[in-house]
Formats: structure tokens, sequence, C-alpha cells
């Protein structure tokens, strides 16, 4: 009977928000008021995970504020502003959600997870994108193109582009740039595999001559905290994975546990590590003995023959981050057949790091039925999400102790603030 890898116990979630991704909070709805559209990176890995709520609540206001209030949009009466209205002479406002870096999820999964997103978040355009994959970037630039044609009286169309640490904005803009500018374009953009590269607004980048199409990259914004419990450890460890977060706030072998169980999640038959191991070679359930058998494998050794599991550890993060993750990305839609099958009700599925589900039988058929079940399994995972967001924001477990002193510390002013305002409105009465 097939082994079942244990959930791994994490560390605390760090806390890693720099002074300039306060500066940028704080400028954001300035931007946007000079904003056509939004292009929101997230990583294609995790879906979920990589949105960042703080920014969630500016450009929701600035939709609002710009007559956006809900998907379906009605003309307007002969007593109603024509401004007032989306593709009614009114201003641009638009906002594409980018899944980036498309080549590291199952492509099975991609086309029920965008029917999951459009029945869960309908007014949310998603466009999945791989920067190395031409088609993918002359895709997205036609849609700016398209929404800029579609407004003729306006003079330009600005884009800016927002989005976690490390999602990949720069290296999306200097590919929509290289592909919307006729002639060979330098490199406008610097980019880094380290997350926190980019701290301040880019100066304008030309993505369109013809209609003229300009962009603002941002640096990448974490949340200033991450949760308390095991919601917010999990959530720190994946945004680690992905370089979107300092690695050196973690112990590498915290990394590699959680590493090891998604793996395992994501093709519980043969997952990608094994590629690495001799043939043979069966799933792991301890990290130890995985780090040790890697070790061995690649002659990483300490002297007197000591097994260097740390450096193994390293390494084994870089291969995921890279070709690793190509491999995992091709693990096939349905379980095998034969006595594997007998034990699909106990097995763990899932897609990127953010869905996971228990096997039932009608996950193994094929054609329609196979993406409709996985599309409902996806849906539920966005259902829980919300839920545990929203149970986060009422009980208080999304906000530090430093950010819930300063709250306090603001409304104890504001309620001075106000006092003094009474007092001294009712002395100039008197």
């Amino acid at each position: 009977m097939m082994s079942v890898m244990s959930f791994p116990a994490l560390p605390s979630a760090p806390s890693w928000f720099p002074g300039h991704m306060n500066r940028f909070t704080k400028q954001l709805p300035a931007l946007l008021s000079r904003t056509d559209v939004v292009l929101e990176l997230r990583d294609s890995r995790l879906p979920l995970t990589s949105i960042n709520n703080n920014l969630e609540g500016a450009i929701s206001k600035w939709r609002a504020e710009r007559g956006h209030h809900s998907t379906h949009v009605t003309p307007p009466s002969p007593t109603t502003s024509r401004s007032s209205f989306l593709g009614y002479g009114g201003p641009i406002c638009e906002r594409i959600v980018v899944l980036n870096k498309r080549d590291f999820v199952p492509e099975w999964g991609i086309e029920p997870f965008k029917r999951a997103m459009k029945t869960k978040f309908p007014d949310q355009t998603v466009h999945f994108a791989s920067c190395i994959t031409p088609r993918d970037i002359r895709s997205l630039s036609e849609m700016l193109v398209n929404i800029a044609k579609r407004n003729p009286h306006a003079t330009e169309m600005n884009v800016l582009v927002v989005g976690m640490p490390n999602v990949g904005k720069s290296t999306l803009l200097n590919s929509l740039r290289n592909m919307g500018i006729p002639g060979r374009t330098p490199k406008a953009l610097q980019t880094s595999a380290q997350p926190g590269h980019t701290r301040a607004i880019s100066t304008r980048l030309k993505l369109s001559e013809d209609p003229l199409v300009y962009s603002y990259d941002s640096p990448g914004v974490m949340l200033p905290f991450l949760g308390r419990g095991d919601r917010g450890a999990e959530r720190g460890v994946k945004l680690a994975l992905i370089a979107g977060i300092k690695e050196s706030l973690y112990d590498i072998e915290a990394l590699v546990a959680y590493l090891l169980y998604r793996l395992n999640v994501l093709n519980p038959i043969s997952p990608a590590y094994l590629t690495l191991l001799p043939p043979g070679s069966r799933p792991f359930t301890d990290v130890e003995d995985f780090l040790e058998q890697l070790a061995i494998r690649f002659n990483m050794l300490l002297r007197g023959g000591k097994k260097d599991t740390v450096r193994a550890a390293k390494w084994f993060v870089e291969w995921w981050r890279n070709e690793g993750g190509l491999v995992s990305a091709s693990v096939p839609e349905n379980l095998p057949t034969g006595s594997d099958r007998t034990h699909a009700p106990l097995l763990r599925r899932g897609w990127g790091f953010d869905f996971e589900w228990t096997v039932d039988a009608s996950m193994n058929s094929t054609g329609g039925g196979f993406e409709s079940a996985v599309q409902m399994k996806m849906e539920e995972c966005i259902d829980e999400s919300i839920r545990a967001a929203s149970e986060d924001e009422r009980s208080g477990a999304g906000i530090s102790t430093t950010q819930e002193r300063k709250r306090s510390w603001q409304e104890k002013q504001s309620m001075r603030a106000a006092k003094s305002k009474a007092k001294f409105a009712a002395r100039k009465a008197a």
C-alpha cells in the first residue's frame, strides 16, 4: 500500500516589509488615478497565495470611482452622464490578472482554473503567460492594444503593473515592450532572481506606438504580516519557495519538507524528484532520509564521508525553481490504472501549491468529465480561501501585534483630535 506523507511542521511566518513597499502602498491611490489598465501579476504555482489583499482594496476603490460597480453594465439613460459608464465614453478601467510562469503548472488544470475564477470572480480577466513563450506575450500585447482601440477618444493608455515580489513584473514588461515596438528594443528594466530588486516606480515605458500604450513598473509588495497560526506559516513557506520573500528568513530544511510534501500531493504515484534518484526509487515520506539519498546521489559529502544535507537542501530548492518545476508540471491528468487505482480514495491530489483535494472515482474519468470535476474541486478550494481570509479578518489573525498597537494609537489620536475640535467649537459658540 502506498505511503502517505503527513503535513510537515512549519515555522512561524516572519515579517518582511521594507520601507520602499510601505511608500508604494501609500502612493498607489494617486498612481491609480492616472492609470487606465491594471496588470496584476501572480505566480501560477500560487494563484491564491500570491494575491496581495492590501492592493485589492485600492484597486476596488479605483474601479468604483470610475463607475465600475458591477460586472453587468447597463446602458445609460438620457439623464445619466455618459462618462459614468465604462464602454460608453467613460474612462478606461480594466483589470487583468496575469498568471505568470504558466510552464510551471500542469496544462490540464489551466482551463478548469479559468472557469473556476470566472465563476467566483466574474469581474476579473485571467490570462496565463510565460515570458519565454512569444505566443503568450503576443496575446497579452494584443489584449492591451484592443482595449486602447476600443477607446479611440483617449490619446494614450497607461498601464500599471502590480503584484508581490518576484512574480516576474519587470521581465514581463521587457517582453511586452519587445513584442509591441518594431525593431530591436534594448532591455528597459533590470531583473533579478532575488525579491525586492525593484524599489521604486519606473519611468514610463512605451509598449505600443499605434495606439499609444505606456506602462509603469512597480515594486513588489509583500503583506506587512503573513498571519498567525498554520495558515500564516504555510503562506510564508510558499512565498519563500518561489523566492517571493527572503530565503534567509527560513531554515532551508523547513522549505524542503514542505516542497517534498507538495510534490507528493501533485503526483502521488511518481513525484518529480524521483527523476533525480536511481530507477526504482519510491516516494519519500521522511525529509532527512530524502536529503541523505540526494547527497549520496550527487556526491555532496563532507570530511569523513558525512552527508552534506544542508547543501543538498539548497540544491534541491534551486532545482525545483528551474528545471524541476518543468518536470513537476508534466504530471498527467489521470492517475494510473491497476493496483494503484484501488488506493485512489486515500490519495490527495493537487494543482500548483494552492489546490489540493481528495481523489475519488470521478477524478479518473476522461474528457469533459475530468475537467468539470477539477473545476468543482478548485471552486471548493477558492471558497475555502475566501472563508479563511474572512475569518482571519474577523479574528484579527491577519494583523500583527505591532499593527494592532499602531491602529490603537491612531484611534486614540483621532479621538483626542475630535474632542479638541468639539471643545474649540463649544468655546467659539460661547
